[in-house]
């Protein structure tokens, strides 16, 4: 009995001599081998504002007018702003991001939090909320150099180090909490979550692995008031391509495929005999395109891109945008319950119509009802199709009301029915016999293609009761 007893104690012990080794004693050495490549950095921006002190205005030609006339003159204010960033090579090129000197008239770069140099910027991209500073000197720095944040993994220890609040050289340790967050601020997302504290003023600092190498550029916060442990990093793999052209070309190249994509949801896969929801559904695809000359059509499901599997629809617009401008890829697509592969050339996002998304105007109702769907419609207008910019040839109907218990209660009054079980709709008795029909048959369910109110093409699986 002793002897099991010691030979437990000493596995325990054994055991924990072996985690142990997972818990760094001290980051000290780290933080300080990694503090001079860390800076500060603060902005000015004057502002315009024109007031009128006065609760009324003066009539014109009144007197007074003439006098009082400078209390409502524009007036300027200096405003200031504070991030962190990092430095990647020794001539002083910096890394941050663009909200942090988005609309910035002066940049200043604090160095180790010695010494001050003026900035200025190489270039900024919004859409990955990224910016690359060069430090206006002569002088040589100490850089950090970026580690593969791919193989980061939930649980490794990580520090953050920034400008907290303006304080300066602040170091905070944590773990990786999640990876692939979405959090809806940027165009592109994937961003690593993390449990160090990050406050308002570390935008732009790094994250740093146990190896000193930056795994991620930190973002965002969670929380209005502070840090509550959950921040957000842009990850280091994503965030290298962006900087590269930043710093070759002044600005970004991203590659286009020209179409607008949905989630494939259950009732979609089952109706399309996909087996299971993956890929993108293609809702539209924009004119001239490079997916229109490739033969890429609504109603597609893309399934892989460049020979990457697409899983879920997120992943396609980082997997394009990463892929150079040019480049003639291999596009599967699941089409007629069959998978085809087109070649599309890509080609520039930021040339591109898409690059500036504008929302469409909508129109007021008239009511006639679906009862399978519990919706009220009527038919599109010449009208319709002339103010909401839509294709000339445009049919369907326009969604009136719709019950609570709608089936397809997550539309919206003003989205426009255009199709039904692949038949296009032209009237309300169109749409009215495929629900009857479907309501008649062992499948009960139907796909629905719509334009929502700003006038992007949905597919849609519904289920019938």
């Amino acid at each position: 009995m002793i002897k099991k007893i010691s030979t437990y104690i000493i596995f325990l012990l054994f055991s924990f001599s072996a985690n142990s080794k997972d818990y760094p004693a001290s980051f000290a050495n780290l933080a300080e081998r990694l503090m001079p490549s860390v800076v500060n950095i603060s902005t000015t921006q004057v502002i315009t504002t024109k007031s009128n002190p006065f609760p009324f205005e003066f009539p014109p030609g009144s007197p007074f007018e003439d006098m009082f006339r400078d209390f409502g003159e524009p007036q300027q204010r200096r405003t200031s702003a504070l991030g962190s960033g990092f430095i990647i090579d020794i001539n002083g090129t910096v890394v941050t991001n663009n909200h942090v000197i988005q609309g910035a008239e002066d940049i200043f770069v604090s160095v180790n939090g010695e010494k001050e140099y003026q900035a200025e910027i190489v270039g900024s991209d919004p859409l990955s909320d990224i910016a690359v500073l060069k430090i206006k000197s002569e002088d040589k720095f100490s850089p950090v150099k970026f580690g593969d944040s791919d193989t980061a993994r939930v649980g490794d220890w990580v520090i953050a180090i920034g400008n907290p609040f303006g304080l300066g050289g602040t170091v905070t340790s944590g773990i990786i909490s999640a990876r692939n967050r979405s959090i809806g601020l940027s165009r592109y997302e994937d961003y690593i979550q993390t449990d160090a504290s990050i406050n308002s003023g570390n935008s732009g600092g790094p994250l740093f692995d146990m190896n000193g190498d930056v795994i991620g550029i930190n973002t965002a916060i969670l929380g209005q008031s502070g840090s509550i442990g959950i921040g957000f990093s842009i990850p280091s793999n994503s965030a290298k391509k962006v900087i590269e052209q930043l710093i070759k070309f002044g600005e970004t190249k991203r590659g286009w495929l020209g179409v607008r994509i949905q989630n494939v949801t259950e009732e979609i896969a089952e109706v399309e005999n996909l087996g299971e929801p993956r890929g993108a559904l293609v809702a539209s695809v924009a004119e001239g395109s490079p997916s229109e000359r490739g033969g890429i059509k609504s109603g597609d499901i893309i399934l892989e891109f460049n020979g990457k599997k697409i899983n879920e629809m997120k992943e396609l617009p980082k997997i394009v945008a990463e892929t150079k401008v040019g480049t003639i890829v291999d596009v599967k697509v699941w089409r007629n319950k069959k998978e085809i592969t087109k070649k599309i050339t890509l080609g520039r996002l930021e040339t591109s119509e898409d690059f500036r998304p504008q929302l469409k105007k909508e129109e007021k109702p008239k009511q006639t009802r679906i009862e399978g769907l519990k919706i009220e419609v009527r038919p599109i207008t010449e009208k319709d199709i002339t103010d909401r910019e839509l294709p000339k040839n445009t049919s369907g109907v326009v969604i009136t009301k719709i019950d609570n218990d709608s089936p397809v209660n997550y539309l919206k009054v003003n989205n426009i029915i255009i199709e039904a079980q692949k038949r296009n709709i032209n009237t309300p008795g169109d749409l009215n016999i495929v629900v009857n029909s479907t309501l008649r048959s062992s499948e009960k369910t139907i796909l629905v293609v719509i334009y929502n109110n700003q006038n992007q093409k949905r597919y849609i699986g519904v289920k019938l009761d």
